[in-house]
């Protein structure tokens, strides 16, 4: 036969049992129990913020403590702007727990509640997770780093800090562009400091019946006489050093010239714009050169018969 314990009404408190608890109270009882418990809260309330507010000047030393940790020991700025962007995450995430449990609210529900939050959060920010992967990659893979000038996604800049979910790069017109980490960790990447040396391009034109060689031989003096262009090859440079001139195409108003010298990767610009000049007024002073433009011939027949 089943048997069933029912527990004393008494020992199981009710509302009905607190507002009949309330309703025995005299009125300097009640006046009591709230001033008790309003003390209470202002002193728990008090406790908080200056909980608070010391949690923050110690954040913030722990912060500066670690940042010249990491500078002593020489860590990789890419990394160690990451490390301390989580760092701070983290910390402030103790320190909101702790002024919570303070006020008297269950830390042990609030960590649940935010872990079940953590599921429909991850979801809907699940572009912000992958940005977040993206950053860890890149600080793995190392496809950049600090310092270094990229193109990616569409701009072009020197790499300024690698964050938890973005990273940072200055234009050369000095404008700061917030790329996000997962589209860089997917995505091409074109690293311009990865290499000592890097070669320089031109395109010129000649007119037809111009000499190709008087051409080259301009070019390559100019070139020669330039420091900042390798002459030889060097022992960590390319295979193949020396300025080099080749005729690229007989186009329809030029004959199209191809020149190409190799640099130091920080000497590209100045020599790509300095030559450019200098090609132009070197080739335009002389009698036995110019450079062509599109033009159009016209023969007339003087026997075709009008209609």
């Amino acid at each position: 036969m089943l048997q069933f314990d029912i527990l004393p009404t008494d020992s199981v408190p009710t509302i009905d049992a607190e507002k009949t608890a309330l309703k025995n109270m005299s009125f300097d009882q009640l006046m009591d129990t709230l001033i008790h418990d309003l003390v209470h809260f202002a002193i728990s309330l008090a406790v908080a913020i200056l909980v608070f507010y010391v949690g923050k000047f110690i954040i913030k030393k722990l912060y500066n403590f670690v940042v010249n940790i990491l500078n002593k020991r020489q860590i990789d700025p890419s990394l160690g702007t990451f490390i301390m962007s989580l760092v701070r995450i983290v910390l402030y995430f103790i320190l909101i727990v702790t002024v919570i449990g303070i006020l008297g609210l269950e830390t042990s529900s609030f960590l649940a509640l935010f872990a079940s939050a953590g599921v429909a959060i991850g979801m809907a920010l699940s572009g912000t997770l992958q940005n977040f992967a993206g950053g860890v990659l890149i600080l793995l893979l190392k496809p950049f780093k600090v310092g270094d000038y990229i193109e990616a996604q569409g701009f072009a800049g020197t790499v300024t800090s690698i964050e938890i979910f973005n990273t940072i790069i200055c234009t050369s017109d000095n404008k700061s562009i917030i790329i996000p980490n997962g589209g860089l960790s997917t995505g091409t990447i074109n690293n311009y400091s990865t290499q000592a040396y890097r070669r320089v391009e031109w395109k010129i034109g000649i007119s037809y019946g111009e000499s190709v060689e008087t051409a080259r031989g301009i070019i390559l003096d100019l070139l020669s006489k330039d420091t900042r262009v390798l002459q030889e090859k060097p022992a960590d440079g390319p295979s193949v050093a020396a300025p080099v001139v080749y005729l690229a195409s007989l186009d329809d108003s030029a004959v199209t010239l191809t020149v190409r010298a190799w640099v130091a990767s920080a000497n590209y610009w100045s020599v790509f714009f300095d030559h450019n000049e200098e090609f132009y007024n070197v080739i335009t002073a002389r009698p036995d050169l110019s450079f062509p433009f599109p033009q159009l011939d016209v023969h007339i027949n003087p026997e075709a018969k009008a209609e």
